[in-house]
């Protein structure tokens, strides 16, 4: 009879049961995100977890385990860049019309090989796909991540990927309004040959360039999340400032399709010019940092004075 009443209760209040848990679910996961944010990291230094390895099984375990966690992330970063690209291929020609507005229009433009206008498709396709999933990419970055950082650094790294996904869309946007509109005409008119640019090569420059210069305009948030998890002290980079410069100088020959000094200068000159304003943040990074250990300490020598 109990089991009778049990299940008749059961199927009477599963309506309402329903719709609380459906109305609870938003709430019960921002508790558990909240939860998970403000969660205390267990501390394993890296020297520790490599000299354990060999002796201890859970070390390996874990070890493992990381390895298997980083795997499903970048699988879904993977999926998610894949769902982007084939999203991309509705607005690709589009993007193409418009990346060749500098030169005239795609009319400006021929196709040498058989598969020359579908494999220049596909790679506008790949850039917009990169920069539509960029911001998912951090985020799967950051969670990877997050379980070894302490809450205000999670809070941070997580604040960041919008401003990262800025970043990199202006670095974008820096080459294609900036760099290009100085690069083609000098690359175009050096000499007398007839400009017949092939589709491929063109945009195969152009997306690259994009997407380096993107990348690099990463580079001061980079160094502040590196200084707020304690890797690079902002000392050594005030420091080194003149072996950095040599090497933008480097990386701006590889980047740029020419070694002339104007080319090189325009991509020279935001690099320097982030490279610094790296060093501010990681002053501004180092000092939290600092202040942070500083409230650790306080608590810690209370205890030990109780």
């Amino acid at each position: 009879m109990r089991k009778f009443l049990s299940g008749v209760w059961r199927a009477a209040t599963f309506p309402f049961r329903l719709v609380f848990n459906i109305l609870a679910f938003p709430f019960r996961q921002i508790y558990r995100f909240h939860k998970y944010l403000n969660a205390e990291p267990e501390e394993h230094p890296i020297a520790e977890v490599f000299a354990n390895i060999v002796t201890q099984d859970e070390t390996r375990q874990m070890l493992w385990a990381q390895v298997d966690a980083l795997r499903a992330h970048l699988l879904r970063s993977v999926l998610a860049l894949a769902v982007t690209v084939v999203a991309s291929f509705w607005v690709a020609q589009d993007v193409m019309e418009f990346l060749a507005a500098p030169i005239g229009g795609l009319e400006k433009l021929q196709a040498i090989q058989v598969t020359e206008e579908i494999g220049a498709f596909m790679r506008v396709a790949m850039s917009v796909g990169i920069a539509a999933a960029f911001p998912y990419i951090a985020f799967e970055f950051w969670w990877f991540a997050a379980p070894g950082l302490r809450p205000r650094e999670k809070k941070m790294g997580l604040a960041g990927i919008p401003l990262a996904t800025l970043l990199f869309l202006t670095g974008m946007a820096f080459t294609f309004f900036v760099l290009l509109p100085a690069a083609l005409p000098f690359l175009g008119g050096f000499t007398s040959i007839s400009e017949f640019w092939a589709a491929r090569e063109y945009f195969g420059f152009v997306t690259g360039l994009m997407f380096w210069i993107g990348l690099f305009f990463e580079f001061p948030l980079v160094i502040y999340a590196l200084t707020s998890i304690g890797l690079i002290k902002p000392q050594v980079l005030a420091q080194q400032w003149r072996l950095a410069v040599v090497i933008i100088a480097i990386l701006a020959a590889a980047i740029t399709p020419t070694v002339d000094p104007v080319n090189m200068g325009l991509v020279m000159l935001p690099m320097i010019l982030l490279y610094f304003i790296s060093i501010g943040l990681s002053y501004i990074a180092y000092a939290g940092r600092r202040k942070e250990q500083a409230k650790a300490q306080v608590p810690a020598e209370d205890e030990g004075a109780g």
